[in-house]
C-alpha cells in the first residue's frame, strides 16, 4: 500500500539510470522498466514485498455473485473488496484510468482508478510506473462503469510485482516454439492452455479416485534403477558416483509392481514417469507419464473393463474443459460412450486383412515375402515383431472406434502368460483409439521357470545386437521364486490419454514438454 512519502515524490522515474553499452543489450521496453524498477526502490516502494495483504478476494466469486444482480451503469455498491491480479491492459484518459487485471485461472475484472479518489500523487505514479504484465493489488468498492462493466472502483493500490519483460501481444497467438519454450507465456495468454493444465490434474485425480475407491494402494517405485526391465526400450544411462556404478533411468515400473503383489500388496498402481531413449514425434516424448495397476486374481478381460471404465470417466472429467468443437472431435473419436468397444483377435484380424491364414506358426519366411508385398522393410529380428508390423501396416490404418486388440505373439511379450487354449500367443491387449495405441493389459506370466526362460530368450537377442531386449533380472525373479498370485496388470500412457481427450499433439499435453 501506498504511503503519503511515497505520493509525494514526482521525480522523473529515469533521472540517474545510465546505460551502460559494455553491457548485454536489452530491448527498449526492458530497459525502460528496469529504469522504473529502480525508481520505485529509490521512492521507497519495494516493487517485489513479501506481504501484500491480509486478504485477497475471488475475481471469480465477485464475477460470480454479482452475475446474478441486474446493475445499472455507473453504479457504485457498498461492498468494499480486495483483489489481486496481473495487469492484461491500461487506457489512461483524462482523470481517470481503466486497467482489466487477470487471475491465475483467467478470470479478469476491471478496474477503475480515479485521480479524484486516489489522489493526485497516487494517480501519478499508476500512470508512470504501472506497465502491462505487473502484478497489483487493489481495494474498492465494486462498481459498474458509464457502459456497465463490473469494476472495481478503487481506493487504495499497490504494485506487488514489477514485471520486467513485456508479454507477447495479445491479439495474436503466439508461435509454437514459444509455447513450447516459455509454456508459462501460453497460460498467461491462453485460456486453452489454462484449461489444458487443469484438465491432466482434474483427469489424473480422477484416476486415483478411481482406483482408491477400488481399494487400491498407490506405491512408489525407484526411477534409478541397476537394471532396465519391464518393456522392450532403449534406456537412458546415468552414473552414480557415490556407487561408482551405471545406473539406469525407469522404462517401467513393472517388475516392482510385481515385487510388491509378491509381498502380500493385491491391489497396487502408481502414476510415475518413465524415460526411453528413443525417438520423438507427435505421439513419443522420451519423457512420458505413465499409469501401471495390478490386481491378484484378475486377468487382461478383467483389466480391459478397467481401462474402459477410466477412460470413459475421465472423458466426463475432461468435457468441462474443452470448447464446443474440441468435445464434438473427442465424442467422435471415442465413439458412444454408452456402448461397449471392440475386441478383435491380432492373428485373425491380420488374417482377414491380408486374405490368408496367419499364426504363430505361420513361417518367418511367409512374413517376410507379405512384408515385401507392402513395402515394409524388414528389421524385426523375431516372428512375433514382424507379424505385429505386418498387423500395423494391413489393420492399424483401418480401426475407426475404439479397439482392443488381443492375443499377441509369445516371443514380443516376455512378461505375459501363455493364452490359456492358443498355442503361440500371450493373454496381451492393446487399446487403441483414433489409430494410436493408448494401453496395454497382460494376464501376468507368474510361473517362475518360464519367466526365467523368456528372460534368458531376450538376453540372447540383446546379445545379438537389440537394443531394446530385456534383461535377465535376478532379483525379480528370485522374488516371483516366492510365489505371486494369479495376476492382471495393465499400463496407459497419461499423455496419451490426454491427446485423446483434447485432439492433441504430445507436447500440448505437457507443461513443460522437452525441447531440444
Amino acid at each position: 500500500m501506498l504511503t503519503p512519502a511515497i505520493l509525494g515524490c514526482k521525480h522523473n522515474f529515469l533521472e540517474g539510470i545510465e546505460m551502460n553499452s559494455q553491457t548485454p543489450s536489452v530491448s527498449d521496453q526492458m530497459a525502460v522498466r528496469m529504469a522504473k524498477r529502480t525508481d520505485l526502490l529509490a521512492m521507497g516502494i519495494n516493487p517485489y514485498p513479501v506481504n501484500f495483504a491480509e486478504t485477497v478476494d475471488s475475481i471469480s466469486k465477485i464475477r460470480f455473485d454479482y452475475s446474478f444482480l441486474d446493475l445499472e451503469a455507473d453504479t457504485k455498491t457498498e461492498d468494499c473488496v480486495t483483489v489481486a491480479g496481473r495487469v492484461m491492459s491500461i487506457r489512461n484518459a483524462g482523470r481517470i484510468s481503466f486497467a482489466v487485471i487477470q487471475s491465475g485461472n483467467g478470470d479478469q475484472i476491471q478496474l477503475l482508478i480515479s485521480r479524484a479518489e486516489i489522489g493526485d500523487d497516487s494517480h501519478l505514479i499508476w500512470r508512470q510506473k504501472v506497465d502491462l504484465g505487473d502484478h497489483v493489488t487493489v481495494t474498492g468498492v465494486v462498481a459498474t462503469s458509464k457502459t456497465g462493466e463490473l469494476s472495481i472502483f478503487v481506493s487504495v493500490w499497490s504494485i506487488v510485482s514489477k514485471a520486467l519483460r513485456p508479454l507477447p501481444n495479445q491479439h495474436s497467438e503466439i508461435s509454437e516454439e514459444t509455447r513450447a519454450r516459455q509454456s508459462y507465456l501460453d497460460l498467461i495468454l491462453s485460456e486453452d492452455a489454462r484449461n489444458q493444465a487443469i484438465m491432466r490434474s482434474k483427469v489424473i485425480s480422477g484416476i486415483r479416485s478411481m482406483f482408491e475407491k477400488s481399494d487400491y494402494i498407490e506405491v512408489e517405485t525407484p526411477i534409478l534403477q541397476t537394471l532396465h526391465g519391464g518393456a522392450s526400450a532403449r534406456p537412458f544411462i546415468t552414473h552414480s558416483n557415490a556407487l561408482d556404478n551405471d545406473l539406469y533411468l525407469r522404462i517401467a515400473p513393472e517388475l516392482f509392481l510385481k515385487r510388491a503383489v509378491v509381498g502380500g500388496l493385491d491391489r497396487v498402481f502408481e502414476i510415475n514417469k518413465n524415460f526411453r531413449n528413443e525417438g520423438m514425434d507427435s505421439t513419443h516424448s522420451p519423457e512420458f507419464t505413465m499409469l501401471e495397476a495390478y490386481q491378484v486374481y484378475a486377468d487382461y478381460n478383467d483389466m480391459a473393463d478397467i481401462v474402459e471404465a477410466i477412460i470413459k470417466e475421465s472423458a466426463a472429467k475432461a468435457s468441462p474443459y474443452l470448447n464446443s468443437g474440441t468435445l464434438a472431435e473427442v465424442k467422435e473419436t471415442l465413439g458412444n460412450l454408452g456402448e461397449s468397444w471392440d475386441r478383435i483377435s491380432l492373428y485373425d484380424s491380420l488374417s482377414d486383412a491380408a486374405g490368408v491364414v496367419i499364426g504363430p506358426s505361420t513361417p518367418f519366411a511367409d512374413l517376410e515375402t507379405l512384408a515385401n508385398a507392402r513395402g515394409i522393410k524388414v528389421q524385426a529380428p523375431t516372428h512375433g515383431k514382424l507379424a505385429e508390423e505386418l498387423w500395423e501396416s494391413y489393420v492399424k490404418p483401418t480401426l475407426t472406434s475404439p479397439t482392443f486388440v488381443f492375443d499377441y505373439p509369445v516371443d514380443s511379450s516376455p512378461l505375459v502368460a501363455n493364452h490359456r487354449s492358443i498355442a503361440g500367443v500371450v493373454e496381451k491387449w492393446d487399446l487403441y483409439i483414433g489409430g494410436m495405441e493408448v494401453a496395454t493389459g497382460y494376464s501376468e506370466l507368474i510361473d517362475p521357470i518360464i519367466q526365467r526362460e523368456r528372460l534368458v530368450e531376450q538376453a540372447r537377442l540383446a546379445g545379438r545386437g537389440d537394443d531394446e531386449a530385456m534383461v535377465l533380472d535376478e532379483a525379480f525373479l528370485q522374488a516371483l521364486e516366492y510365489g505371486m498370485p494369479p495376476t492382471g496388470g495393465l499400463g496407459m500412457g497419461i499423455d496419451r490419454l490426454l491427446m485423446v481427450l483434447s485432439a492433441k499433439g504430445i507436447r500440448d499435453t505437457v507443461l513443460f514438454p522437452l525441447v531440444k
